[in-house]
Protein backbone atom coordinates (compact mmCIF):
# COMPACT_ATOMS: atom_id res chain seq x y z
CA UNK A 1 0.00 0.00 0.00
CA UNK A 2 0.99 3.29 -0.88
CA UNK A 3 2.33 5.64 1.67
CA UNK A 4 -0.37 8.60 2.65
CA UNK A 5 0.65 12.27 1.94
CA UNK A 6 0.06 14.85 5.15
CA UNK A 7 -2.28 17.30 4.33
CA UNK A 8 -3.81 20.29 5.52
CA UNK A 9 -5.70 19.41 9.03
CA UNK A 10 -4.38 15.74 9.14
CA UNK A 11 -2.25 15.32 12.56
CA UNK A 12 1.05 14.13 12.48
CA UNK A 13 3.66 12.79 15.27
CA UNK A 14 7.20 15.20 15.29
CA UNK A 15 10.19 12.97 16.31
CA UNK A 16 12.79 14.23 18.04
CA UNK A 17 14.26 11.39 19.84
CA UNK A 18 12.10 8.67 22.74
CA UNK A 19 11.83 11.30 25.19
CA UNK A 20 10.81 14.50 22.49
CA UNK A 21 7.87 13.67 20.62
CA UNK A 22 5.10 16.24 19.45
CA UNK A 23 1.40 15.75 18.55
CA UNK A 24 0.97 18.74 16.13
CA UNK A 25 -2.25 19.41 13.36
CA UNK A 26 -1.09 20.92 10.07
CA UNK A 27 -2.50 24.03 9.31
CA UNK A 28 -1.34 26.77 6.18
CA UNK A 29 0.74 29.51 8.01
CA UNK A 30 1.49 27.87 11.00
CA UNK A 31 5.18 27.58 12.82
CA UNK A 32 6.38 25.35 15.73
CA UNK A 33 8.86 26.67 17.51
CA UNK A 34 11.16 24.15 19.28
CA UNK A 35 14.59 24.69 21.63
CA UNK A 36 16.33 23.19 18.20
CA UNK A 37 14.69 25.51 16.32
CA UNK A 38 11.25 26.27 14.22
CA UNK A 39 9.09 23.81 11.68
CA UNK A 40 7.19 25.47 9.30
CA UNK A 41 4.40 23.46 8.85
CA UNK A 42 3.20 24.38 5.19
CA UNK A 43 6.48 22.13 4.39
CA UNK A 44 5.25 19.48 5.84
CA UNK A 45 1.76 19.65 3.73
CA UNK A 46 1.98 17.08 0.92
CA UNK A 47 5.34 15.14 1.79
CA UNK A 48 4.85 11.27 2.56
CA UNK A 49 4.78 10.56 6.51
CA UNK A 50 8.61 9.06 7.70
CA UNK A 51 10.28 11.91 5.46
CA UNK A 52 12.67 13.99 7.47
CA UNK A 53 12.36 17.58 8.30
CA UNK A 54 15.05 20.25 8.79
CA UNK A 55 14.42 22.74 11.70
CA UNK A 56 15.85 26.67 11.33
CA UNK A 57 19.16 25.61 13.31
CA UNK A 58 19.49 22.47 11.05
CA UNK A 59 18.01 19.97 13.19
CA UNK A 60 16.48 17.50 11.34
CA UNK A 61 13.23 16.03 12.79
CA UNK A 62 10.78 12.62 11.76
CA UNK A 63 7.08 13.10 10.66
CA UNK A 64 5.39 9.96 11.83
CA UNK A 65 1.18 9.00 11.30
CA UNK A 66 -0.07 9.19 14.73
CA UNK A 67 -0.39 5.32 16.20
CA UNK A 68 -3.48 4.53 18.55
CA UNK A 69 -1.04 4.82 21.20
CA UNK A 70 0.22 7.90 20.59
CA UNK A 71 -3.24 9.20 20.38
CA UNK A 72 -4.51 7.99 24.02
CA UNK A 73 -0.88 9.40 25.54
CA UNK A 74 -1.06 12.31 23.76
CA UNK A 75 -4.78 12.99 24.92
CA UNK A 76 -5.67 15.98 26.72
CA UNK A 77 -6.41 15.35 30.63
CA UNK A 78 -8.44 16.21 33.07
CA UNK A 79 -8.36 13.38 34.37
CA UNK A 80 -6.19 10.26 34.55
CA UNK A 81 -5.65 8.21 31.54
CA UNK A 82 -5.86 4.27 30.81
CA UNK A 83 -2.50 3.42 29.98
CA UNK A 84 -1.94 1.54 26.80
CA UNK A 85 -0.48 -1.21 28.65
CA UNK A 86 -4.18 -1.60 30.69
CA UNK A 87 -6.26 -1.10 27.73
CA UNK A 88 -4.75 -3.79 25.40
CA UNK A 89 -5.99 -6.30 28.26
CA UNK A 90 -9.14 -4.68 28.34
CA UNK A 91 -9.85 -5.25 25.16
CA UNK A 92 -8.40 -8.49 24.71
CA UNK A 93 -10.58 -9.69 27.99
CA UNK A 94 -13.65 -8.28 26.57
CA UNK A 95 -13.44 -10.28 23.36
CA UNK A 96 -14.79 -7.30 21.32
CA UNK A 97 -14.20 -6.63 17.39
CA UNK A 98 -15.53 -5.24 14.26
CA UNK A 99 -19.45 -4.82 14.89
CA UNK A 100 -19.57 -5.06 18.25
CA UNK A 101 -21.55 -3.22 20.86
CA UNK A 102 -19.90 -1.59 23.97
CA UNK A 103 -20.99 0.37 26.84
CA UNK A 104 -18.31 1.92 29.03
CA UNK A 105 -18.65 3.82 31.81
CA UNK A 106 -17.14 6.35 32.69
CA UNK A 107 -15.98 8.62 30.19
CA UNK A 108 -12.74 10.61 31.48
CA UNK A 109 -10.59 12.04 29.24
CA UNK A 110 -11.40 9.45 26.58
CA UNK A 111 -8.88 7.43 26.63
CA UNK A 112 -10.33 3.75 26.57
CA UNK A 113 -12.92 5.26 24.84
CA UNK A 114 -10.44 5.65 21.83
CA UNK A 115 -9.31 2.38 22.12
CA UNK A 116 -12.95 0.73 22.11
CA UNK A 117 -14.30 2.66 19.45
CA UNK A 118 -10.98 1.91 17.24
CA UNK A 119 -11.59 -1.55 17.67
CA UNK A 120 -15.19 -2.36 17.21
CA UNK A 121 -14.57 -0.41 13.31
CA UNK A 122 -17.47 1.57 11.35
CA UNK A 123 -19.76 -1.37 11.77
CA UNK A 124 -19.84 -1.56 15.89
CA UNK A 125 -20.95 1.08 18.20
CA UNK A 126 -19.46 2.04 21.82
CA UNK A 127 -21.70 3.99 24.19
CA UNK A 128 -20.32 5.68 26.55
CA UNK A 129 -21.69 7.26 29.69
CA UNK A 130 -20.20 10.52 31.80
CA UNK A 131 -21.26 11.95 34.60
CA UNK A 132 -19.58 15.24 34.40
CA UNK A 133 -20.02 17.51 31.60
CA UNK A 134 -16.33 18.95 31.49
CA UNK A 135 -15.04 15.14 31.34
CA UNK A 136 -17.30 14.66 28.40
CA UNK A 137 -16.70 17.79 26.56
CA UNK A 138 -12.66 17.02 26.25
CA UNK A 139 -13.05 13.69 25.50
CA UNK A 140 -15.27 14.24 22.99
CA UNK A 141 -12.31 16.57 21.46
CA UNK A 142 -10.03 13.72 21.82
CA UNK A 143 -12.13 11.39 19.78
CA UNK A 144 -12.25 14.30 17.52
CA UNK A 145 -8.81 14.24 17.31
CA UNK A 146 -7.90 10.33 16.34
CA UNK A 147 -11.38 10.75 13.85
CA UNK A 148 -13.11 8.21 15.88
CA UNK A 149 -16.15 10.24 17.19
CA UNK A 150 -18.59 8.40 14.88
CA UNK A 151 -18.13 5.25 16.35
CA UNK A 152 -19.05 6.84 19.46
CA UNK A 153 -22.66 7.82 21.45
CA UNK A 154 -21.72 9.68 24.51
CA UNK A 155 -24.40 10.19 27.08
CA UNK A 156 -24.59 11.98 30.79
CA UNK A 157 -25.96 10.32 33.60
CA UNK A 158 -25.78 8.41 36.69
CA UNK A 159 -25.27 4.62 36.01
CA UNK A 160 -25.26 3.56 39.68
CA UNK A 161 -28.61 5.03 40.05
CA UNK A 162 -30.67 4.92 36.41
CA UNK A 163 -28.14 1.91 34.99
CA UNK A 164 -28.15 1.45 30.85
CA UNK A 165 -30.26 2.07 27.89
CA UNK A 166 -28.59 -0.79 25.92
CA UNK A 167 -29.62 -4.09 26.10
CA UNK A 168 -27.70 -7.31 24.44
CA UNK A 169 -24.34 -5.28 24.19
CA UNK A 170 -21.10 -7.34 23.78
CA UNK A 171 -19.42 -5.84 26.98
CA UNK A 172 -19.88 -3.95 29.58
CA UNK A 173 -16.56 -1.62 30.76
CA UNK A 174 -16.41 0.41 34.21
CA UNK A 175 -13.26 2.61 35.13
CA UNK A 176 -15.66 4.58 38.11
CA UNK A 177 -15.61 4.77 41.82
CA UNK A 178 -17.90 2.06 42.93
CA UNK A 179 -18.04 -0.50 40.19
CA UNK A 180 -19.77 -2.83 42.31
CA UNK A 181 -23.15 -0.78 42.39
CA UNK A 182 -23.30 -1.10 38.51
CA UNK A 183 -22.77 -4.91 38.63
CA UNK A 184 -26.56 -5.55 38.52
CA UNK A 185 -27.07 -2.65 35.63
CA UNK A 186 -24.33 -4.32 33.42
CA UNK A 187 -25.86 -7.62 34.19
CA UNK A 188 -29.30 -6.43 32.35
CA UNK A 189 -27.50 -4.47 29.57
CA UNK A 190 -25.06 -7.97 28.77
CA UNK A 191 -26.34 -10.52 26.40
CA UNK A 192 -25.61 -13.89 27.70
CA UNK A 193 -22.37 -14.99 27.86
CA UNK A 194 -21.29 -11.24 27.39
CA UNK A 195 -18.20 -10.00 29.30
CA UNK A 196 -18.12 -7.16 31.79
CA UNK A 197 -14.63 -5.45 32.56
CA UNK A 198 -13.90 -3.76 35.48
CA UNK A 199 -11.00 -0.99 35.92
CA UNK A 200 -9.86 -0.26 39.88
CA UNK A 201 -7.26 1.29 41.33
CA UNK A 202 -7.72 -0.27 44.97
CA UNK A 203 -7.58 -3.84 46.14
CA UNK A 204 -10.74 -2.89 47.96
CA UNK A 205 -12.72 -1.85 45.15
CA UNK A 206 -11.82 -4.85 43.48
CA UNK A 207 -13.41 -7.58 46.95
CA UNK A 208 -16.24 -5.60 46.84
CA UNK A 209 -16.65 -5.57 42.92
CA UNK A 210 -15.88 -9.26 43.08
CA UNK A 211 -18.28 -10.21 45.03
CA UNK A 212 -20.75 -8.41 43.76
CA UNK A 213 -20.59 -10.21 40.35
CA UNK A 214 -20.75 -13.43 42.33
CA UNK A 215 -23.79 -12.50 43.72
CA UNK A 216 -25.28 -11.30 40.12
CA UNK A 217 -24.81 -14.66 38.05
CA UNK A 218 -21.24 -13.60 36.33
CA UNK A 219 -18.80 -16.58 36.11
CA UNK A 220 -14.94 -17.04 35.13
CA UNK A 221 -13.68 -13.85 37.31
CA UNK A 222 -10.29 -12.95 37.36
CA UNK A 223 -8.25 -10.46 38.60
CA UNK A 224 -4.85 -9.65 37.25
CA UNK A 225 -2.22 -6.84 37.61
CA UNK A 226 -0.33 -5.38 34.50
CA UNK A 227 3.63 -4.20 35.43
CA UNK A 228 5.12 -2.78 32.37
CA UNK A 229 9.38 -2.21 32.37
CA UNK A 230 11.17 -1.22 29.26
CA UNK A 231 15.01 -2.42 28.58
CA UNK A 232 17.66 0.29 27.86
CA UNK A 233 19.19 -2.00 25.06
CA UNK A 234 22.70 -1.01 23.93
CA UNK A 235 25.85 -3.73 23.25
CA UNK A 236 27.44 -4.83 26.33
CA UNK A 237 24.92 -2.22 28.41
CA UNK A 238 21.28 -3.69 28.00
CA UNK A 239 19.68 -3.68 31.36
CA UNK A 240 15.97 -2.66 32.90
CA UNK A 241 15.40 0.70 32.75
CA UNK A 242 15.34 2.11 36.56
CA UNK A 243 11.92 3.92 35.52
CA UNK A 244 9.27 2.01 34.94
CA UNK A 245 5.44 1.78 34.51
CA UNK A 246 4.48 0.18 37.70
CA UNK A 247 0.78 -0.03 39.58
CA UNK A 248 -1.60 1.52 37.34
CA UNK A 249 -4.54 -0.78 38.53
CA UNK A 250 -6.36 -4.06 38.90
CA UNK A 251 -8.08 -5.55 35.53
CA UNK A 252 -11.19 -8.00 36.87
CA UNK A 253 -13.38 -9.75 34.21
CA UNK A 254 -16.02 -11.77 34.38
CA UNK A 255 -18.77 -13.41 32.22
CA UNK A 256 -22.48 -13.65 31.97
CA UNK A 257 -24.52 -16.35 32.82
CA UNK A 258 -28.11 -17.20 32.63
CA UNK A 259 -29.95 -17.99 35.97
CA UNK A 260 -30.01 -22.05 37.19
CA UNK A 261 -33.57 -22.99 36.27
CA UNK A 262 -35.55 -23.35 39.91
CA UNK A 263 -35.80 -26.71 40.91
CA UNK A 264 -38.43 -27.95 43.28
CA UNK A 265 -37.37 -28.87 46.95
CA UNK A 266 -38.43 -32.86 47.39
CA UNK A 267 -40.38 -33.63 50.67
CA UNK A 268 -38.17 -34.56 52.94
CA UNK A 269 -38.69 -38.11 55.08
CA UNK A 270 -38.12 -38.27 58.76
CA UNK A 271 -35.27 -40.62 59.34
CA UNK A 272 -35.64 -43.68 60.80
CA UNK A 273 -33.33 -44.26 63.25
CA UNK A 274 -30.89 -47.07 62.30
CA UNK A 275 -28.72 -48.98 64.72
CA UNK A 276 -24.37 -48.87 63.88
CA UNK A 277 -23.22 -52.02 62.60
CA UNK A 278 -22.31 -54.67 64.61
CA UNK A 279 -18.36 -54.17 63.26
CA UNK A 280 -18.53 -50.53 64.73
CA UNK A 281 -19.53 -50.92 67.98
CA UNK A 282 -16.52 -54.18 68.56
CA UNK A 283 -14.02 -51.12 67.80
CA UNK A 284 -15.64 -48.71 69.81
CA UNK A 285 -15.90 -51.34 72.51
CA UNK A 286 -12.26 -52.22 72.39
CA UNK A 287 -10.75 -48.69 72.05
CA UNK A 288 -12.70 -48.08 75.51
CA UNK A 289 -10.91 -50.69 76.66
CA UNK A 290 -7.28 -49.98 76.07
CA UNK A 291 -7.74 -46.64 77.16
CA UNK A 292 -8.58 -47.97 80.30
CA UNK A 293 -5.76 -50.19 80.62
CA UNK A 294 -3.59 -46.71 79.31
CA UNK A 295 -4.56 -45.27 82.51
CA UNK A 296 -4.93 -48.09 85.57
Amino acid sequence: MANQKICDGDYVLIYLDARRTYMLKMQVGQTFHTHKGYLKLDELIGKEYGEPIKSSMGIYFTTLKPSLTDYIMKSSRNTQIIYPKDAALIVMFSGIGPGSRVVESGTGTGSLTTALANYVGPTGKVYTYELRSEFQKNAAKNLERSKLIDRVEMKSGDVTLSGYEERDVDAVILDLATPWLVVPHAYAALRASGVIVSFSPTIDQVVKTTEALRENNFVFIETIECLMRSMQVERGKTRPNTMMTGHTGYITHARKILPLPIQETPQMQPQQATEPPQEAVEQEENSEEMAEEETA
